[in-house]
């Protein structure tokens, strides 16, 4: 896999920054590969999209239920722990997918139960991890660690969706065993890492006003509020992803080896996307370009919805990663440049929510959606309604769609 050039220095120069990007790799692909297992088990057992909705659910609530805690914890406490103790955590709750599917003794309820798990300790991970980068360089690489940790994040999507569809031929308990390793591998590499100069935790007395200065950082910013209020709208009613199992096997009649590539593709045109922008980057029209590439976005997920070839379905996918990069990459950057470290884990966390309620309650919105009025008119009614809040947005948030430059101009 192709590492973007202008992140190739920073991962020679910094090995502590290596480590936290092959964390950051491992632990992505291990939960990637969870998903394919699980869509695929879940379906098979109940037939029921409704049922992959309710995965994504579960994924969900322990990021909205817990983000008032884990910014908290992530500003307040030693980010490396935090984030390794959620990895093992995450690896445990794998080897017992493993065991319950290898015993049969694991019913539907059972595998919700312990995605809950997974849900809960990804909470504290998320915040932790992104607020740990930026101790981890020098300020003056900080953009290029910022695009290797996204570039970390393309490879696992891409890889990992794959590797757990082959895997998945040997049965599901071979695919939770080799994530439940790869969870406790990333444990152990950010258990390793150190920089000369830590983050100092925030003093101040836990009152509303400390709990609720995430919240209230990025309502006072419209460009943030509506570069995230955009990616979030767009994806959670674009996304397609939990019905993945579903096109897999009725409509494009394929196999697990056939999802665990639907499931990469998007990434992969997110990957690609990346290495263009980091030879590439955005330095004019950011707002018209953001807006341009949401909409390629709900167009390309109209096209998946109506295609019954394989091959036009993965070409609509690694479009829509492509388009989706964009957002990605704006709401990345604005956050990072805009948010004093001391704050980071708290907006962090509520910027967790924001991607979490895009995805996995989007995935569930999607089940629901697909149980009423059927698979195809589900995902064609997503894209189509990507395009509305396209328009709404660019006149709810006037300030977005002007924005020149990532990087706030000097008044």
């Amino acid at each position: 896999m192709t590492v973007p050039a202008a992140t190739h220095a920073v991962l020679r120069t910094h090995p502590v920054f290596r480590r936290f990007w092959l964390a950051r790799v491992a632990t992505a692909m291990a939960y990637q590969m969870c998903g394919v297992a699980v869509g695929w088990q879940v379906y098979a057992r109940t037939g029921s999209a409704l049922a992959l909705g309710l995965i994504g659910l579960v994924q969900f609530l322990p990021a909205l239920l817990l983000v008032l805690v884990t910014g908290q914890v992530a500003d307040r406490f030693d980010r490396r722990r935090v984030a390794r103790n959620c990895q093992w955590i995450e690896g445990i709750a794998a080897v017992l997918l493993a065991l319950g599917s290898l015993g049969g003794w694991l019913p539907v309820a059972g595998i919700y139960a312990l995605i809950v798990v997974i849900g809960a300790a990804r909470a504290f991970e998320y915040p932790a991890m992104a607020s740990l980068l930026p101790a981890l360089v020098p300020a003056a690489w900080l953009g290029q660690a910022i695009a290797a940790s996204a570039a970390a994040m393309q490879t696992a999507i891409i890889l990992g969706p794959a590797l757990g569809g082959f895997l998945y031929a040997l049965g599901a308990p071979v695919v939770y065993l080799v994530a439940a390793t790869a969870f406790l591998l990333a444990g152990c590499l950010v258990q390793g890492v150190r920089y000369d100069t830590p983050p100092q935790p925030v003093k101040e007395p836990v009152g509303l006003a400390s709990i609720f200065a995430g919240i209230g950082f990025i309502r006072s910013r419209p460009v943030v509020l509506g570069a995230i209020s955009l990616d979030l709208f767009a994806v959670l009613l674009g996304g397609a992803t939990a019905l993945l199992p579903i096109y897999a096997r009725d409509i494009l009649h394929t196999g697990p080896w056939g999802l665990g590539l639907l499931r990469s593709a998007p990434a992969v045109g997110a990957l690609l996307l990346s290495v263009w922008l980091s030879r590439q980057p955005l330095e004019r029209h950011v707002g018209r370009i953001l807006f341009g590439s949401v909409a390629a976005f709900g167009l390309a997920t109209v096209v998946f919805a109506l295609s019954t070839q394989f091959l036009l379905s993965l070409l609509a996918l690694f479009a829509l990663g492509a388009a989706d990069m964009v957002s990605v990459v704006v709401r990345g950057t604005l956050v990072q440049l805009e948010t004093p470290d001391a704050m980071r884990g708290r907006v962090s966390a509520v910027n967790s929510v924001f991607i979490g309620a895009s995805n996995q309650l989007g995935e569930f919105e999607s089940g629901v959606t697909a149980a009423l009025l059927g698979v195809v008119p589900a995902v064609l009614l997503g894209g189509l309604g990507t395009l509305l809040v396209v328009v709404l947005w660019i006149r709810w948030f006037p300030e977005l769609l002007h924005r020149e430059r990532l990087a706030a101009e000097p008044a």
